[in-house]
């Protein structure tokens, strides 16, 4: 095959496996996020329900993310060995039923179990599908996949917040539950269950194994990924090696930063909005407060494929994740000072802009000097630790809006660690451009 012809068969490929691909992976984890987040919009009737208190339920929210912690990089490794359409099939299946199983909880216990149970159950999902799509996709698109793939969190807010607020305000006596939330929990998670059967029969696990692509595609497509790995990376590192490495431990810190700000607006968002009420006396019902929260994930998936094909065109990544971060944390420290609904809505808005704009960029650094199964171990370890934030932050808003009875205190913490991710990618640009060199 000569050069010409390997190119156009490697860019017919390419858009056919984005066309097949990217929607399907990012419906998989729109509902990979709403099963872990709809707890959100539960806490607005499930604390008073329970009797569970603010720390109590940021307790249980972050605990999601202690078996997540625990079987994040093992999971991406199993995944590496036996293959995509197998693991992700059991991932989706076993969340799915911990999911829906969340309505049968009866009090702080049985919350906190479910909710250790579902990070161990979902350990894997995203840092996985972050690593298939390095099997599938050139380096100089991937920003833009990741963007596209990731759109599905916002989403996951815009249809989700006003889905999961109507399954709330409506599903009392449905089914035979004695509250909405608890219909909520249970029709959320069936969906992952069936999608989980279907991806064992759909996802090819690397394109030699796609059947929708020629014989010609399949073999260019491979050739260039394999050919992109071993000019731009070189060595395949060992799970040890790629474990041990400052550039994955940075990573970890920036992303720790992150992703705080994603889950802290993701667990409390509704109850703040909730809080205008006392604060700027106003009054929203359920299905209105999920209207306005989805308002601010709306403009942040498209702010964050604009600043991902930007980043992709320049070629530059960490300074895009540093301004994205600091956007975010200047934002939400301003929205502390403002004096109407709609200027608070604008500043989290602008946060919301700042997290998700940071994100798809930011999975191209470990992907400039990770290939294989140190691939697999290293964004695996990046994601576990980063998401540990969706621990420590919850559980810390929580606490924080217990003592001093605002949510003020958590939102600085907000702002702190994303100017801290903000810093780190700063030092992390010259490390990197130089790693690369």
């Amino acid at each position: 095959m000569d050069e010409q012809t390997a190119e156009v068969s490697t860019s017919q490929a390419v858009r056919k496996a984005m066309i097949r691909l990217v929607p399907f992976l990012g419906l998989l984890y729109l509902l990979n996020y709403l099963d872990r987040v709809n707890v959100g919009f539960a806490a607005l009737t499930m604390n008073a329900d329970l009797g569970i208190s603010s720390a109590a339920y940021g307790l249980g929210a972050g605990l999601f993310f202690v078996g997540y912690f625990f079987f994040e990089v093992p999971s991406n490794v199993i995944l590496h060995k036996v293959g995509a359409r197998v693991w992700i099939a059991r991932i989706m299946v076993t969340w799915g039923i911990v999911a829906s199983a969340t309505a049968f909880i009866q009090g702080e216990v049985s919350f906190y179990i479910v909710r250790v149970l579902l990070g161990i159950a979902e350990a894997g999902f995203f840092p996985g599908i972050i690593l298939y799509l390095t099997y599938w996709f050139p380096r100089k698109q991937r920003a833009k996949i990741v963007a596209l793939f990731f759109l599905a969190v916002p989403l996951s807010s815009v249809i989700g917040s006003p889905v999961s607020a109507l399954l709330i305000q409506n599903g009392e006596g449905v089914l035979g539950f004695d509250a909405g939330w608890r219909f909520m929990f249970f029709a959320e998670g069936v969906p992952s269950i069936l999608l989980g059967v279907a991806v064992f029969f759909l996802l090819p696990n690397r394109p030699k194994d796609a059947k929708w692509l020629t014989p010609v595609q399949r073999t260019s497509l491979q050739s260039a990924i394999d050919a992109e790995d071993t000019r731009e990376v070189g060595k395949e590192v060992s799970t040890r090696s790629a474990l041990t490495d400052p550039r994955v431990l940075a990573l970890s810190a920036v992303y720790f930063g992150i992703i705080f700000g994603l889950y802290v607006l993701a667990f409390f968002l509704p109850q703040v909005i909730k809080g205008f009420q006392q604060q700027f006396q106003t009054t929203y019902s359920v299905v209105e407060i999920g209207l306005i929260t989805a308002i601010p994930y709306a403009v942040a998936a498209v702010a964050m494929v604009l600043w991902a094909r930007h980043s992709d065109r320049t070629g530059e990544r960490a300074g895009h994740v540093a301004i994205a971060a600091f956007v975010g944390a200047v934002s939400i420290a301003v929205a502390l000072y403002l004096g109407s609904p709609l200027l608070v809505m604008i500043a989290v808005t602008l946060c919301a802009v700042g997290v998700f704009t940071a994100i798809p960029v930011f999975w191209q650094l470990p992907n400039a000097f990770l290939t294989g199964v140190g691939a697999a171990a290293g964004i695996g370890l990046i994601n576990s630790f980063g998401n540990l934030s969706g621990f420590v932050g919850p559980y810390l808003t929580g606490w924080l809006q217990g003592l001093t009875g605002s949510f003020r205190a958590g939102m600085w913490a907000v702002a702190f660690f994303m100017a801290m991710a903000g810093f780190i990618a700063l030092s992390f640009r010259r490390k990197e451009q130089n790693a690369i060199k």
